[in-house]
């Protein structure tokens, strides 16, 4: 056999090929098996106007033969074959690819016809694994085969061979194995069936392999033979090419519960075909649970990429936005623009046009569940709704048009009072009050916690609704978005609250300018804790409250003050005492403010340490509230 030099490119080329453009090996049986189904795509379309070729669509076959023995993996097709020339041009050539030429051939009119490789690289990965290459191939028409023959970048050689029939066979000999990486892994069945599984599934020919199983030993009990089977490894045609009416909802659930490891099914099945500009098929599906790593460091989101029926990326992040992390499913596209390895995509328009498209779907039917299925909805949300939550608070609110309706709150509104019932943003609007113009909230670690501050107890007293804010990010998820359609959020424990008539208004504001200088006195007893103190009518029968001015509640206090990089920056709410000018204590500290400032001055440190626990913030010195109320005891 004639030894010769590649053409163009030098060994370090080749090297650099098989050791920096892809990034697992095993994925030299993908590129194998993917240039096997082109060569037979090209017989194919020949037999649609050439009565010469006599082979019917059910003939044609990839078959991967083993062999342990010898350290040999074989790939062989019965498609289009080469002649000694093409193997020279497409093989003694890098970068060279006969299927890039043909699927761009101007005489080819058939656009059914899929070909997947491009760039004329993707038979070098089998150098990942094998020190040697031996191809045998017989083109279609031609009487005699050729050999070609390489052992890396030193070169190659060729030569005429025999060879029964049409196609080509394509003979790996493995390296040899070592500490880091043991190449006999790929002559293991389950280790084949595996890769094909994986990133060729939907190869739509069938790939053959003869397998043993152990079958019982007829008149034997408990003993088994061992036979031989020639089975077909790939399912050829994806359940998401298949017509809607050809598959059921069962089929959907086990294909989304096999493929994705889930043991529930999925709460909605989302199919999209595209045409036009971008042409893609996605599949879809959101989970009936959230995975154990949701809402941590290590989930990756993604969806699987597919072009042709064959896996290019099993997790691709573009396509999803953040605050759908949660869908699972899988892209199928003949369109997209992928880089030389096959397996990451340029980033391009049409990657971008797909995700964009793929949103508006996913967000369309999450309305739709949330009209239609209230229940289904409600499961989904308890899962995932805080990732929506953080969508609208993420990029400084920029996606609060996608995900304002699709926010669910718990609310003070009657069905589930004990836990809250959820509502949406819309709802609650739909049925505020004609003289109500604000949304009203309070934040707080549980209903339970929350229904029992003063202010709640007071604001529902009156007939209006108020929604719990039992997350932390509830609360910076409204910062974020300002506004409902013009309708602002306020918190009911923000001193601004006073739900009076015009009357009780006045007469508060009255009571608040004559009693300043007491106010002041207790501000100054209590210390650098408060903004102010002041008199409310808007408690029931609760003597004192914390309420807050500004930007940051007395909640986001605490929240901001927990986080991690929270040392040493401590962030400080504008705190206000509130006391009842309609509860005995008001008249009490008017006294003391006249004859016992003294009393007064211990009197306004355990109304704000009652406020406190009222709030659920810690105290800073409960042994001065022990030593205060043992002093009025004694």
């Amino acid at each position: 056999m004639e030894k010769k030099q590649f053409k163009t490119e030098s060994k370090k080329l080749l090297d650099m090929m098989v050791h920096s453009i892809y990034t697992h090996k095993e994925i030299f049986l993908r590129e194998l098996i993917s240039n096997a189904s082109d060569a037979i795509d090209k017989l194919y379309f020949r037999s649609l106007t050439d009565d010469s070729v006599s082979l019917k669509h059910d003939d044609y076959e990839i078959r991967i033969t083993p062999d342990k023995e010898a350290r040999t993996l074989t790939i062989e097709d019965n498609g289009c074959g080469m002649t000694q020339e093409e193997l020279e041009t497409n093989l003694g050539t890098i970068a060279k690819s006969g299927s890039f030429e043909f699927k761009n051939d101007p005489d080819k009119e058939d656009e059914n016809i899929d070909i997947i490789g491009q760039f004329g690289v993707g038979f070098y990965s089998a150098f990942m694994v094998a020190d040697r290459i031996t191809v045998e191939s017989r083109a279609f028409g031609e009487e005699k085969g050729s050999r070609w023959e390489s052992e890396g970048a030193d070169g190659y050689g060729i030569e005429s061979c025999e060879k029964e029939t049409a196609g080509t066979v394509i003979t790996l000999h493995l390296k040899e194995d070592t500490d880091d990486d043991k190449y006999s892994d790929y002559l293991e069945e389950y280790t084949i069936k595996e890769l094909i599984k994986k990133y060729s599934d939907y190869i739509r020919y069938p790939i053959r392999m003869i397998t043993e199983k152990s079958v019982p030993k007829e008149g034997s009990e408990g003993e088994f033979d061992t036979v031989q089977e020639d089975e077909t490894l790939n399912s050829m045609i994806p359940i998401w090419k298949k017509d809607l009416s050809e598959v059921t909802d069962d089929e959907y659930s086990a294909f989304y519960q096999e493929k994705f490891f889930d043991f529930e099914p999925p709460l909605r099945v989302i199919r999209q075909k595209a045409e036009g500009t971008s042409e893609y098929i996605a599949l879809l599906f959101i989970p009936g649970r959230a995975p154990f790593d949701y809402y941590s460091k290590d989930f990756e989101k993604g969806l699987s990429l597919y072009s042709s029926g064959v896996m290019i990326m099993e997790k691709c992040k573009d396509l999803l936005p953040d605050y759908f992390s949660f869908v699972k499913g899988l892209v199928d596209s003949s369109d997209l623009s992928l880089n030389i390895s096959r397996e990451m995509l340029q980033h391009d328009r049409q990657l971008k046009v797909i995700a964009k498209a793929l949103e508006k779907k996913i967000a369309g039917e999450l309305t739709k569940m949330l009209d239609e299925e209230r229940d289904v909805y409600e499961k989904f949300f308890n899962n995932f709704g805080t990732q929506l939550k953080w969508g609208i608070y993420s990029d400084y609110g920029m996606h609060k048009g996608l995900l304002q309706d699709l926010i669910l709150f718990k609310s003070s509104y009657e069905g589930k009072p004990e836990e809250g019932t959820l509502v949406s943003l819309k709802e609650y609007t739909g049925r505020m009050k004609e003289d109500q113009e604000k949304i009203f909230y309070a934040s707080g670690g549980s209903v339970e916690k929350i229904k029992s501050i003063p202010q709640v107890e007071s604001v529902i007293a009156k007939g209006y609704e108020v929604l719990f804010f039992t997350e932390d990010i509830d609360e910076f998820a409204i910062q974020m978005m300002r506004n409902y359609y013009e309708k602002e959020f306020l918190n009911v424990c923000k001193d601004s609250l006073n739900l009076s008539s015009e009357e009780d208004k006045e007469k508060l504001k009255n009571e608040n300018e004559s009693k300043a200088d007491m106010f002041k006195f207790m501000k100054e007893s209590i210390g650098d804790k408060l903004a102010k103190v002041k008199f409310t009518n808007a408690l029931e029968n609760h003597p004192v409250c914390l309420s807050s001015e500004g930007d940051i509640s007395v909640e986001m206090e605490n929240i901001l003050n927990k986080m991690p990089d929270a040392q040493g920056q401590q962030v400080k709410a504008e705190t206000v005492l509130e006391i009842n000018m309609n509860h005995p204590i008001a008249k009490r500290i008017e006294s003391l403010y006249e004859t016992d400032k003294d009393k007064l001055a211990d009197y306004s440190k355990i109304l704000y340490a009652q406020a406190c626990l009222i709030n659920g913030m810690p105290l800073e010195n409960p042994t001065e509230l022990s030593e205060l109320v043992c002093g009025l005891m004694v």
